[in-house]
């Protein structure tokens, strides 16, 4: 029988995988890629602290192009179940819609691949190989998943030439936009260290509280006001923890997090500079306070090529309309993938991912694979 895309996604949300329990998803996804002929490769990979990832990386032919699609079976948790209107893990049809966690982020666009590269493969030649990049660890601290795939792959000769992400990149309608880029992301937290003390004696203790207001303030300002492929960056205060319960006295320390999601305008390297003026010019005694930093991700940018220019043509060819090229919104694991290919994110409707009654219609589900099918019909005919 063919592969049915609604019918597999059905089946894949079945597969209950939240992070950072794998369930049985990718054996379903295996089971699906082997009966077209693909070699597959399951790999598992740990670190101290974190818990074992399975990953798998599937390949159909052994010839340049090599098309990747790349994309995740872990899923967020569900919340509130008793807010849903469905079992979030049964794959429920109803009102024409696909409800079920994973519908939109992004268990059926793995779905639509599949049954596109089935339609394809069907009694035609292809000129290049196509692989899928599927790991279980997406959601979670992307610790042991599409990074360490990669480095097993250059480890073991592969090379993928160009790469499309699945994640759900259209905000109320399909075709309405392609994720051509991404903005990096800088976390930091400030510990200030204080002496604790009675609130009425003031001047035998040392307040760490305004010390943090200081720096925190310091670190206000615009950084850029974005340029033509990219949104203003951005830095956001996102916890402030002083563990004091009582109301007479001045606490040891504070501690602060903020994360700043920066534009093509700033490396690591030069933002972190950037902000370490910022906070020395607060004023404070440097021996008061530490910060510790660290980055999650690069900003890039994937300039028009064929990947570009194919996949926008396969959309105006199925939907008749034209995407935004867009850099907006978070990260995700083409911020890895960029390092060895051009690569760009297209998928289903992301209006509902990640909430409670996750859906997508079930005609953007049929769409999705007949542009991917377009796509690589272009790419590899």
């Amino acid at each position: 029988m063919p592969i049915d895309p609604l019918q597999l996604s059905i089946d894949l949300i079945r597969a209950k995988s939240v992070t950072p329990d794998p369930g049985c998803a990718m054996d379903v996804l295996e089971h699906a890629l082997t009966g077209l002929g693909f070699t597959c490769h399951r790999l598992v990979f740990s670190e101290k602290g974190t818990d074992d990832v399975p990953n798998l990386y599937a390949r159909l032919g052994d010839c340049a192009p090599n098309i990747c699609f790349a994309g995740h079976t872990d899923v967020v948790p569900t919340g509130a179940i008793d807010q849903w209107s469905d079992d979030p893990f049964a794959g429920t049809v109803r009102g024409g819609d696909l409800y079920g966690r994973g519908a939109s982020d992004m268990k059926a666009a793995i779905a639509c691949f599949v049954s596109a590269v089935e339609r394809l493969i069907d009694g035609t030649r292809i000129n290049g190989s196509i692989s899928l990049l599927i790991t279980g660890d997406e959601e979670g601290p992307a610790i042991n998943g599409t990074k360490k795939v990669l480095d097993w792959m250059q480890e073991n000769g592969e090379q993928i030439d160009y790469c499309i992400v699945g994640e759900p990149t259209n905000p109320t309608e399909m075709g309405d936009m392609i994720k051509i880029g991404r903005r990096g992301s800088m976390h930091g937290m400030i510990k200030v260290h204080g002496i604790q003390g009675h609130v009425a004696y003031p001047h035998l203790g040392r307040n760490p509280i305004p010390d943090l207001v200081k720096l925190l303030a310091a670190l206000e300002a615009p950084l850029d006001g974005g340029n033509d492929h990219f949104q203003p960056s951005n830095l956001e205060v996102v916890n402030i923890h002083v563990g004091n319960e009582s109301h007479n006295v001045i606490p040891a320390e504070v501690f602060s997090r903020f994360n700043v999601r920066f534009n093509s305008q700033w490396s690591p390297e030069s933002l972190q500079a950037e902000l370490l003026e910022r906070i020395d010019s607060a004023g404070i005694d440097p021996d008061h306070y530490e910060i510790d930093w660290w980055v999650s991700g690069d900003s890039f940018i994937t300039e028009p090529c064929l990947l570009t220019d194919h996949l926008v043509a396969a959309i105006q060819t199925v939907l008749g309309r034209t995407p935004e090229l867009s850099t907006t919104g978070g990260t995700s694991d083409a911020r890895f993938i960029k390092n060895m290919c051009p690569v760009v994110e297209f998928g289903l409707i992301g209006a509902t991912m990640h909430k409670v009654d996750e859906h997508v219609p079930v005609s953007s589900i049929h769409q999705l694979s007949d542009i991917y099918h377009e796509f690589l019909k272009r790419m590899l005919g």
